[in-house]
């Protein structure tokens, strides 16, 4: 099971996902509680051994803003989150892409369909720590690498892990203490329940 940290901001955060296990540690470029300034992202990139993909993930700002946010914090891939159309992917096929958008009767739900690498399935409201209906994916089934997001925590992810089948899982708001501020024993506790 693939598994992606998500909303880092410290040293101690990236070193603790790190020595957890997580496959891919994100990093919010774009307005939220858990947004890292790029010259910090650069300097917590230190702390991201070869073999954890490193991504930058944004929100409502234009995707060539975002593509050149992406090269200057030199992360490894970028996730477009939220309605982004398919030609803002086009625009960035040089980079390796992640899109995150949540499950509605038009979501696109075959990884690749608009170039990315990776497909995010998320809550209708991302990074709020709400749970959405998976049932939903009875009649919406991704294909390919896609990751399972949204209210996503230590004490529920084996379940919903069960309960969609995703390639991997993503969270953020599920391993805080306060909003914005990341508690490493249950980031520790999210990696190990989803792989077991």
């Amino acid at each position: 099971m693939f598994v992606k940290l998500c909303g880092l901001r410290t040293e101690q955060d990236v070193a603790t996902a790190v020595d957890a296990g997580a496959d891919a540690v994100g990093f919010v470029f774009t307005t939220s509680p858990r947004q890292v300034p790029i010259e910090t992202v650069r300097e917590l990139l230190r702390g991201v051994p070869p073999g954890v993909l490193s991504v930058g993930v944004v929100h409502g700002i234009p995707a060539a803003e975002a593509g050149a946010l992406a090269r200057a914090a030199g992360v490894d891939a970028l996730q477009l989150h939220g309605s982004y159309p398919q030609s803002a992917f086009e625009g960035l096929a040089e980079l390796r892409l992640l899109r995150a958008t949540s499950l509605t009767a038009d979501t696109e739900v075959r990884t690749g369909a608009w170039g990315e690498e990776w497909l995010l399935l998320d809550s209708p409201v991302a990074g709020s720590g709400a749970r959405w209906d998976l049932s939903a994916l009875h009649t919406a089934r991704p294909t390919g690498q896609w990751l399972l997001a949204g209210g996503l925590a230590p004490d529920n992810v084996a379940e919903a892990i069960e309960a969609a089948r995703p390639w991997g899982v993503d969270v953020s708001s599920g391993v805080e203490s306060t909003r914005g501020v990341k508690d490493h024993g249950r980031m520790r506790e999210f990696v190990a329940a989803a792989r077991g």
